[in-house]
């Protein structure tokens, strides 16, 4: 099914505005011959800027969130400085003329804005009364996403810190560790798909190049570790490249069994396959869904398995020495690649850029035409923001800490076997459970997995089974049974009764 809102055919084709542009420019010049190259070379350049700038600035949005919602679940509101505190401050308190330290003659014109900004709408008006009522709290009443810009002043904090490097330690590796990590990452982004009409490449392969790239990181993690000459960094970095060792594996052959059952090793062939066959892949492999969001959590080193870095405590794992900007570096590459497996399991499992019940709602009267202009873009990022919300965040500060042989006996002796499990089943799904005749490219989509005459049979079916298995794995049968188990979901001691320095 084709994008509405095609990027790619707006600069790059024949019959693309950027060719028309650049021909009419370049006739009768001496590039005239060139004029095709030079216009796919621009349009080249256009597009994957787009799309990179797109999901990187995006990116702000999933720690506002994650901002916002543990807020809430502590029961506080969580930050709230907005774009209008840079001219009124917060709560009669400023920064002072902090334009005057604007580089490059800057702080004049910025501080004119500034000045006109709060005159108009600064705390006392008696023009606007509602700004006079709530003070510096509101842009006419109504705030302007409420601590969503305080990530841009954490941003420039670490840009004004100072960078000191270790007096002993490897200055070379030291310094190239985080470029290594950091670059890595963003090449990650270049690979990712916003809709059908909207990305960087498109490599045949590029599954297995994505998670190449995610294998590389683990090197300059412990090169980080190692080259700091701290024994905390040290030990961080063997933790985290044994932990990213136990789990590419099973992540490997979690996408083995995505592309085995889709029959390709390309990402947006992968997405269309979903749709033309008529089901989303979270309904037919729930098991593969799962191993791929456990794996991808322990491969960003997020909690429960953030060992290696040990966040809450006083030390930060194998980044521990660094500071400044590298730290901010090392920082954003963290939720990047977290960014980034939000964005693969909504491509993979979540139908990509495809709208739930598309077929159903679409066929509904005026209703339906106004769903089918949604952009894909804009699906694709709401389901990625809301991955990271369900499962990232919540796990983070719902789960505590395992210990490293739990992770890692976790990953090589339960996981494993059950990505070698699922990818065994995807083939049989594969080979005789799928029916080729059913796949349509439509905006209905196709019915490929239907037996008995009954659609979409074989979804619900595997569905219901593999929940009613979780249900039953998730739930001890009793906290003094199986005493081997690694852990269980009850406490030995209820909340409540225990009597600190009496029991």
């Amino acid at each position: 099914m084709d994008d509405k809102y095609d990027l790619r055919s707006l600069f790059l084709g024949e019959d693309s505005l950027v060719h028309d542009l650049v021909t009419s420019g370049l006739e009768g010049t001496p590039l005239e011959d060139s004029s095709s190259n030079i216009a796919f070379g621009l349009g080249t350049f256009a597009v994957v800027n787009i799309v990179f700038l797109l999901l990187f600035f995006s990116q702000f949005a999933i720690l506002w969130i994650e901002r916002k919602a543990v807020a809430r679940m502590n029961d506080r509101r969580g930050a709230t400085t907005a774009l209008r505190s840079l001219w009124v401050g917060e709560n009669g308190v400023t920064g002072g003329e902090w334009w005057n330290m604007l580089p490059f003659g800057l702080g004049r014109p910025v501080g004119a804005v500034n000045k006109w900004l709060n005159k108009k709408f600064g705390n006392r008006s008696e023009e606007f009364e509602t700004v006079d009522r709530v003070n510096n709290r509101s842009w006419m009443g109504l705030s302007i996403l409420p601590g969503f810009f305080q990530n841009v002043a954490d941003g420039m904090k670490f840009l004004i810190k100072e960078h000191m490097v270790p007096r002993r330690a490897d200055k070379l590796i030291f310094e190239v560790s985080p470029f290594l990590i950091v670059s890595t990452t963003l090449i990650i982004l270049g690979m990712i798909p916003l809709s059908s009409g909207m990305y960087a490449t498109n490599p045949d392969l590029s599954i297995l190049y994505i998670i190449a790239i995610f294998g590389i990181a683990p090197i300059g993690v412990f090169f980080a570790g190692w080259a700091s000459n701290n024994k905390y960094t040290l030990i961080g970095g063997i933790r985290s490249a044994a932990q990213l060792t136990a789990y590419e594996i099973p992540l490997l052959l979690t996408l083995l069994a995505v592309a085995m059952l889709s029959g390709t090793f390309n990402i947006i062939d992968s997405i269309h396959f979903q749709h033309t066959a008529g089901a989303w892949n979270l309904f037919l492999m729930p098991l593969g869904a799962a191993l791929f969001l456990i794996t991808m959590i322990a491969e960003v080193e997020r909690v429960p398995f953030d060992m290696p870095e040990a966040e809450a405590e006083l030390v930060e794992g194998w980044w521990t020495e660094y500071g400044g900007m590298r730290f901010g570096m090392l920082f954003m590459a963290e939720y990047i690649r977290t960014y980034a497996a939000c964005f693969l399991f909504t491509h993979f499992f979540l139908g990509g850029w495809h709208l739930p019940f598309q077929g159903t709602i679409g066929q509904i009267p005026y209703l339906g035409d106004a769903y089918l202009l949604i952009p894909g873009a804009l699906v694709v990022l709401i389901k990625a923001w809301l991955v990271f919300l369900i499962v990232f965040v919540w796990a983070r500060f719902s789960l505590a800490r395992i210990r490293t042989d739990q992770i890692l006996e976790f990953g090589w002796r339960m996981l494993l076997p059950l990505a070698v499990l699922q990818v065994v089943l995807a083939a049989l799904y594969r080979l005789y459970l799928f029916d080729v005749e059913g796949m349509s490219d439509t905006v209905a989509g196709g019915s490929a997995w239907e037996a008995f005459g009954i659609p979409f049979f074989i979804p619900a079916l595997t569905t219901i089974l593999w929940l009613s298995i979780f249900f039953l794995l998730l739930n001890d049968t009793g906290k003094n049974e199986r005493e081997e188990r690694m852990y269980h979901v009850q406490t030995v001691q209820p909340a409540g009764t225990h009597t600190p320095g009496q029991d």
